[in-house]
């Protein structure tokens, strides 16, 4: 009993790192726990299955949609979209970023400027995007593009800032150029961090492309799912919502894998 108490003070311990298999076995758990409280909540009496369909009808539904093709067109469109302008953001937002992280006066003019613009809510900017460039796939890659460009740029200016200055200074003491320094202390410095941020902008670039959809899409998993609450086919929103956070949680996974293989040098705490 006191082994258990000491073995449990200290994996609650603040910041302490657990066992792999056992923070496996915990993310399980978590799932577990969600599903037995849907289950509980969709079988509880006077529950309306409209609105919380049961896990039967759920079955039903995904058995349905993934014998068809519409699931897998609008998995390739969605995916291609979210690529196109979220590559488009960090080609763009990192070097921007890094200017902005490197040299005070680029900060000055730019990130005050930029800092107002990542505030403005993004489906906001339908109008003016479908004004500029119409209805098509431009205009969708453009919503996702302009949601993640700014959130990019100034996380990566935050990485490069967090670069201990006592770099700076050493790599000044050894005569490096201004273009050494950016490059091979500022930039590889904040490279974890970049890639960190990038992983986080992804999750946002996946939850722009469902408002992107909802704007004379042809498909898309924002679409089928505007098209499936038309009807009311509640247990297909649910199958569609699960494809989204599997699609995200996956891409996620990945992110954190090349993360810590490409930077072990990095501190773990932020990966």
């Amino acid at each position: 009993m006191v082994n258990l108490k000491q073995t449990c003070a200290k994996l609650l311990g603040v910041r302490v790192p657990l066992p792999r298999k056992l923070y496996i076995a915990l993310a399980v758990a978590g799932f577990a726990l969600c599903l037995l409280a849907y289950g509980w909540l969709s079988n509880r009496p006077g529950n309306n299955p409209t609105f919380v369909p049961p896990f039967q009808k759920l079955f039903a539904a995904a058995q349905t949609i993934f014998s068809g093709k519409d699931i897998w067109i609008d998995i390739q469109a969605s995916f291609a979209r979210v690529t196109a302008g979220f590559l488009l953001a960090a080609v763009l937002g990192v070097p921007f970023g890094l200017l902005i992280g490197s040299f005070r006066p680029a900060e000055a003019l730019t990130q005050p400027i930029f800092e107002f613009l990542r505030y403005l809510p993004v489906p906001s900017l339908i109008p003016l995007i479908m004004i500029f460039l119409g209805i098509g796939e431009s205009a969708k890659v453009a919503l996702i593009f302009v949601g993640t460009f700014f959130q990019i740029t100034l996380m990566v200016a935050d990485e490069v800032r967090r670069v201990p200055h006592e770099l700076v200074q050493a790599a000044q003491t050894l005569g490096a150029r201004r273009e050494e320094i950016v490059s091979l202390v500022l930039l590889r410095g904040a490279l974890p961090g970049i890639f960190d941020a990038l992983r986080l902008c992804n999750g946002w670039a996946w939850t722009y492309v469902v408002v992107a959809e909802l704007v004379a899409a042809t498909e898309g998993l924002g679409f089928r799912t505007l098209r499936f609450y038309r009807f009311i086919q509640t247990p297909n929103i649910f199958v569609y919502l699960i494809v989204l956070g599997a699609i995200g949680l996956i891409l996620d996974l990945l992110f954190r894998a090349f993360n810590a293989r490409m930077f072990r040098w990095a501190d773990a705490t932020r990966r």
